[in-house]
């Protein structure tokens, strides 16, 4: 079981109908995941899980530290791209140390409750063909939307990490999704995504890490309008002690239509900056 509580996490990332109302804000505490797990005897393990869990999509993660987010602040893929969490039941099972599956049928995207009457599937396949290379493959397929179990929403997504011993990662994150009838009556709506990450240790206790992306949302299904949105974001990091971490973005976002703002003015671009001290015990 994990809790988190704060006054922006939680609010963009609770799932309908727990601590989020359908169409409201979330409350300042929400229920990440709170699942029981099952470990049934088959093969080389078949692992059950009955509850509510984060998705597997995606190249960053709820959780801020976890060793796997290098950035302070997320992705557009993270925000906009992909689901949050699942309530449901997940099958994992290892054929090898290099290949992974998993499989799930739930109540869909960040819904406690199912809103329709439709459950939505989805499926990942993690190979490792070397030690420092994970490919993997996600997909997703299901009714998404209040009371309409006619209309499909499909989304795949493709996540590469290569962490070798030496001082350069590199990550890839590719999105795709659509949606029956989600522009319109009669219209599909389509949505697109690119991420590309990489970190450089300079030093024993610093690096520098970077990622760009670009994000085209081209019926405005998931933003709200038609657009597309890149940005790029540095990140310096310094761990000074084991467990303590500290990180700063520099962030530049971009979009073809006015949706940033500044001193009341609408404006294309928007840069901003922020500092995080994190520390894990």
């Amino acid at each position: 079981m994990d809790i988190a509580s704060g006054g922006s996490t939680s609010r963009v990332t609770s799932a309908a109908w727990l601590f989020r109302e359908l169409f409201g804000i979330g409350q300042d505490i929400d229920l990440q995941q709170g699942y029981v797990e099952y470990l049934a005897g088959a093969g080389r393990g078949l692992r059950l899980d009955f509850g509510k869990f984060v998705t597997h999509f995606g190249y960053e993660v709820i959780e801020g530290y976890d060793g796997w987010n290098d950035n302070v602040t997320r992705s557009l893929l993270f925000g906009y791209a992909i689901p949050f969490t699942h309530t449901g039941i997940r099958a994992a099972y290892a054929y090898s140390d290099r290949v992974l599956t998993t499989v799930m049928v739930v109540n869909g995207w960040d819904d406690a409750t199912d809103r329709n009457q439709q459950k939505s599937a989805g499926a990942q396949l993690s190979l490792t063909p070397a030690a420092a290379l994970t490919v993997i493959f996600n997909g997703m397929y299901g009714a998404e939307r209040p009371d309409n179990s006619r209309d499909p929403r499909t989304l795949l997504d493709l996540v590469a990490m290569w962490k070798p011993a030496g001082r350069v990662a590199l990550g890839l994150n590719l999105d795709h999704g659509r949606e029956k009838n989600g522009a319109s009556p009669g219209r599909n709506a389509r949505w697109d995504g690119a991420a590309a990450y990489v970190r450089i240790r300079l030093a024993e206790k610093f690096s520098l890490i970077g990622r760009a992306e670009q994000f085209g949302d081209w019926d405005g299904a998931r933003t709200g309008l038609s657009q597309r949105l890149s940005e790029i974001t540095l990140t310096p990091e310094l761990r000074p002690a084991r467990g303590f971490v500290v990180r700063g973005d520099l962030r530049r976002d971009h979009s073809d239509q006015e949706v940033f703002e500044e001193h009341g003015a609408p404006k294309h671009d928007q840069t901003t900056a922020i500092a995080s001290v994190l520390f894990a015990f």
